[in-house]
């Protein structure tokens, strides 16, 4: 294994010529130098240097040898420089996951924010609902999660995670154009407890606001079509398939046709999305600025 350290005086040699000034500008005995190389030379099983009374000169081995030391020297030298920074908190990754709407809604707005503000962060991104992104962090699998408030989920003050809430959005009625309250400026959710309905699986959050907000209407939804993929449900529903209730942002950008969107009458369900990493985790230079990303691009 040849050491970095004696490359660095191979190139020094060759820079200055002679051995005396080679090792006046690495602040070295000439005897010291003499012996690195001589180690350098049993370390490759090659004669690297030829001295004559003029100096010192690279064999065409040696040659060889300095091409391939320009390029690991300057390696080495990014490597001390991005651990610099990572010490210093400019420069590292960080992974985070989040439901789909989320990576639209905040975190590839904070990976843009990022790149500009602190080019050496670098963000991972991985896609999980709400009820996986936690135990995520927790196993440390990810480093921030972007999740949802639902049934069963960690306490705001538990004491494994710290939360920092992002936004809050309400869930629209969504009915088929033929739907006898498309004309209606708002939708009264207990109109709709006959009807067959369209949402995601349990387990999804999503799920627990919709059958939440059922059931604070006075019945229990009949959901006879199931997805996580909001397009599916919105595309079900124009298909006359039933009707749904799907957060505002999911609805940004989707082919409506064939449906009508209302808000809901009175209290309307909300899907309140927060920020998790694990406790004490808040304070690291590298996530403290990931979780400020995040913030920022949700009041944005």
């Amino acid at each position: 294994m040849i050491e970095a350290r004696r490359l660095h005086i191979l190139r020094a040699v060759a820079d200055h010529r002679t051995v005396t000034a080679a090792a006046a500008a690495l602040y070295l005995t000439p005897s010291a130098v003499s012996q690195q190389l001589a180690a350098l030379e049993q370390e490759t099983g090659h004669r690297l240097v030829e001295r004559s009374a003029k100096g010192v000169r690279l064999t065409p081995a040696g040659e060889i040898l300095l091409s391939h030391t320009n390029a690991v020297l300057a390696q080495l030298e990014r490597a001390e420089a991005e651990l610099a920074a990572y010490g210093s908190g400019e420069a590292g990754t960080v992974t985070v996951a989040a439901f789909a709407t989320g990576i639209a809604q905040v975190v590839a707005p904070a990976v843009a924010r990022l790149a500009a503000a602190a080019p050496g962060i670098r963000i991972r991104v991985q896609d999980a609902e709400g009820d996986a992104s936690l135990p995520m962090v927790l196993d440390r699998q990810v480093d921030v999660a972007v999740a949802v408030e639902y049934r069963g989920a960690p306490p705001a003050d538990d004491p494994r995670l710290t939360h920092v809430p992002l936004y809050a959005e309400p869930f629209d009625a969504v009915v088929p154009v033929g739907h006898r309250l498309a004309d209606a400026p708002e939708v009264p959710l207990a109109e709709l407890a006959k009807d067959p309905w369209i949402g995601p699986y349990p387990g999804n959050p999503c799920h627990d606001v919709v059958v939440l907000a059922c059931e604070s209407a006075g019945f229990q939804p009949r959901l006879e079509h199931s997805s996580d993929d909001f397009r599916a449900v919105v595309a079900l529903a124009s298909a006359d398939a039933g009707v749904a209730l799907v957060p505002r942002s999911a609805l940004r950008g989707m082919d409506l046709t064939g449906v009508v969107v209302r808000p809901v009458d009175g209290v309307a369900p909300t899907r309140r999305v927060f920020a998790a990493v694990r406790r004490g985790a808040e304070g690291h230079p590298l996530i403290r600025q990931v979780l400020q990303a995040l913030g920022e691009a949700a009041q944005a």
